[in-house]
């Protein structure tokens, strides 16, 4: 069965309240398997337009990935991130070629 991904550009408005969004996101991550591969390191564009903020998230499959965005706790995570900041976010299925 395929992991699943969460791949984020975020850019931060509120720097405080944004760790208000990650102490909040903390317990849907942990029920559903999530692994930072990912968590805003430095970044050099070389292609294209990039938020300034990159987060990848690793789930044990792509359902785990699905429910943990679709859960109450982190839908509640993502009413203290919308207003203070902007992003693009895809849910994607890992490749499990030889």
């Amino acid at each position: 069965m395929p992991k699943g991904y969460w791949v984020a550009h975020v850019d931060v408005k509120d720097p405080q309240t944004y760790e208000d969004y990650k102490a909040a996101n903390a317990a849907p991550f942990a029920e559903f398997g999530a692994k930072f591969l990912v968590r805003g390191g430095a970044q050099e564009v070389r292609e294209g337009n990039v938020r300034s903020r990159t987060v990848v998230i690793e789930f044990p499959t792509i359902e785990a990935a699905y429910a943990c965005y679709e859960s109450g706790a982190y839908q509640a995570a993502i009413a203290i991130r919308n207003p203070i900041s902007d992003g693009d976010m895809v849910i994607i299925e890992g490749y499990e070629g030889a």
